[in-house]
């Protein structure tokens, strides 16, 4: 049984940071997508506030050169998975996260309006953590159970939605392994 739980659309426990880019979902849609991406800010570097900061628009861009390019763009993600296994939500999963942005998955377009979207701290050279593995198949069973048009085979990567444009979660992420933690737990 996991550790985790969903209140009035928030995660518990996790640490909460309300970030500014969301909005309403469109009426009458369902959740039924859960999207896996892979962030690192700077590129390649872990740790530190930079993730926060951008998802929050914090972001100073004179506080690394990379920053020029990205500073003042508005996305967010649901959640954020840490190295660490540590858990941020950033938006309510009632509420729309603009994490997907030109998106397509099964026919239907604008990714975003009907789905969730999960960043795990990583990059696409780099193995991600045995941890975020198991944070993430405990975290999206209850998503599973919360959401009922959610199903293992509506988990994907955003490279599955927006191919060519995006590479995350990237080659080391493990679906196989992901699959099988996910699978233990119904």
């Amino acid at each position: 049984m996991t550790k985790y739980a969903i209140k009035e659309g928030w995660l518990t426990p996790a640490r909460h940071r309300p970030s500014p880019h969301c909005d309403e979902r469109p009426d009458d849609c369902a959740i039924d997508l859960l999207v896996v991406h892979g962030i690192s800010l700077p590129p390649g570097e872990f740790g530190g506030s930079w993730i926060d900061a951008l998802f929050t628009n914090t972001l100073n861009a004179a506080d690394h050169p990379y920053f020029q390019e990205i500073a003042g763009r508005e996305v967010s993600a649901h959640l954020l998975i840490r190295r660490d296994g540590e858990v941020v939500q950033y938006v309510p999963f009632d509420r729309r996260a603009w994490h997907a942005g030109q998106s397509r998955f099964a026919g239907r377009e604008r990714c975003n309006d009907f789905s969730i979207g999960i960043e795990l701290e990583g990059c696409d050279d780099r193995p991600y953590e045995a941890v975020q593995y198991r944070v993430l198949a405990d975290i999206g069973t209850v998503l599973l159970k919360t959401f009922p048009m959610l199903s293992p085979e509506r988990i994907v990567g955003h490279s599955d939605i927006s191919p060519g444009r995006k590479t995350d979660p990237g080659p080391y992420f493990d679906w196989t392994y992901f699959r099988s933690l996910l699978v233990a737990q119904a």
